[in-house]
């Protein structure tokens, strides 16, 4: 115990967990606590949010292939992997390039580092949301249920993302 600095000393086990968490309550305050996340760690939280949002995918994924069994498992798994890990990282990145530069137009500015944090939070921090939507994707089907479920996990997103945006933006 001697060897572990002290801030670590401090930090809840499962620090990650409980931001993720505690962005449903109080985004601002939790993207601005993650203003020094370096570019390598927000590659990992952009992939860590896309494999969650894969998982969330697969038991609606296995419902589609048990009701429609013309196109198996396997390969709705497969085409959800490639749009989901290497197709979606990629539109990611281009949004929140894209975020940065219109933020220009306004006297708000956003750094493109802080643009990708925010959207890339965001992402993470909406995939419990999405893996509800998944598991009532799969249980029920399509319903009210699935509608309700979905609509959170988006409002949650634009919110937490929007509430990210203005936490990190500068007035210029």
């Amino acid at each position: 115990m001697a060897d572990r600095p002290t801030a670590e000393l401090g930090r809840p086990r499962g620090g990650m967990v409980l931001r993720v968490l505690e962005s449903w309550w109080a985004p601002r305050r939790v993207v601005r606590g993650l203003s020094g996340m370096p570019d390598r760690v927000l590659l990992v939280v952009l992939m860590l949010a896309m494999l969650i949002t894969l998982i969330g995918q697969a038991p609606g994924l296995a419902r589609a292939a048990q009701l429609d069994p013309t196109v198996p498992l396997d390969a709705r798994i497969a085409g959800a992997a490639m749009g989901t890990i290497f197709m979606m990282p990629l539109l990611a990145y281009g949004v929140a390039g894209l975020t940065g530069l219109l933020s220009r137009l306004t006297p708000w500015r956003l750094d493109p580092r802080h643009a990708r944090l925010a959207l890339f939070w965001a992402l993470l921090a909406a995939s419990p949301a999405t893996l509800l939507a998944g598991m009532v994707a799969g249980l029920i089907g399509p319903s009210a249920a699935l509608t309700l479920t979905r609509t959170v996990a988006g409002l949650g997103f634009f919110i937490i993302w929007g509430a990210g945006i203005a936490a990190l933006a500068r007035r210029t």
